[in-house]
């Protein structure tokens, strides 16, 4: 069997553009794609915690140190500059890897700067 398993988060960005006529997409700094193992052209999921608005697309990288977050195309519409979102990536894994595989998670402060990093314990370290 299969299972689809939280793999990274990026949390508490805070968003710094928008770009209504890109035809879609996340924008991203590389630096933080990076510390999260997220990749260019993944899938992912945006939660805004300002307004609620949960939406799926793909990364984009962005230049590296920039500390951009940037929702493009009908993904601008679900946010303001300033808004604090959270940025998810998901894994089919099957169940030996998920059983161990341990999340990468970043926190962001204000200025989209990591103030922490860590590990979130696998599956099989919640049992014991």
């Amino acid at each position: 069997m299969q299972r689809t398993m939280f793999r990274a988060k990026i949390h508490r960005a805070r968003v710094t553009q928008l770009d209504l006529n890109y035809h879609g997409s996340i924008t991203i700094d590389q630096d933080l794609l990076d510390q999260t193992d997220i990749w260019h052209n993944e899938r992912g999921q945006i939660v805004n915690a300002n307004n609620g608005a949960r939406l799926e697309t793909y990364v984009i990288a962005g230049k590296r140190g920039s500390r951009v977050i940037g929702l493009n195309g009908p993904a601008a519409r679900l946010a303001m500059p300033g808004d604090i979102i959270s940025i998810i990536s998901y894994g089919v894994m099957d169940e030996k890897e998920a059983r161990h595989f341990k999340p990468k998670v970043v926190l962001l402060n204000a200025n989209n700067e990591v103030i922490e990093s860590h590990v979130i314990p696998s599956h099989d370290e919640t049992l014991k």
